[in-house]
């Protein structure tokens, strides 16, 4: 796991909400507080899929795609204030999960994740940026947390996003 601080706030919200930068990721959960506090759950909810969908549900995802969500999010966000303060949950799309697992210093099985975790914090003032993994149960291995935290940094980099390392 590692925290990274972002250095330039307007080209990382820019990046997020204005382009398909982060569209790699599935959205768990969002609180957005500007003159309102807006939550929003990202989980798939079935009653709202006919029989036939639901019959195909392995090619919908359990979380929102960021892709369906980022308008949502920017028109809550959009205008000349900052928000109050947000929090996004990200997990990373299973495509690219898979892609991490397979990496030749990973020894950890892809059957035994259960998510790529960043967590996005914005105080007012700071963008705070934590990455984390989730097992369906307990993994003594650390190779896929390193290459997380490795693949998060080069994604950042890659993505022209300055940040420092906390």
């Amino acid at each position: 796991m590692i925290a990274l601080q972002i250095k330039e706030n307007k080209t990382f919200m820019s990046r997020l909400l204005a382009t398909e930068v982060f569209d790699c990721f599935l959205l768990e959960e969002t609180t957005i507080t500007t003159f309102n506090t807006f939550f929003i759950d990202g989980r798939r909810v079935n009653e709202f899929y006919n029989s036939e969908e639901l019959d195909n549900v392995e090619l919908i995802p359990e979380f929102s795609p960021w892709s369906v969500m980022r308008p949502i999010c920017f028109d809550l966000i959009k205008g000349k204030k900052a928000p109050v303060n947000f929090k996004f949950v990200f997990h990373l799309s299973p495509d690219s999960l898979a892609a991490i697992t397979s990496m030749p210093d990973c020894s950890v099985d892809i059957g035994d994740v259960k998510a790529l975790v960043l967590t996005v914090k914005f105080d007012g003032s700071i963008i705070t940026c934590i990455s984390a993994t989730s097992f369906h149960s307990f993994v003594l291995d650390k190779s896929l947390d390193l290459l997380w935290d490795i693949w998060i940094k080069r994604f950042f980099s890659d993505s022209l996003i300055a940040f420092d390392q906390m």
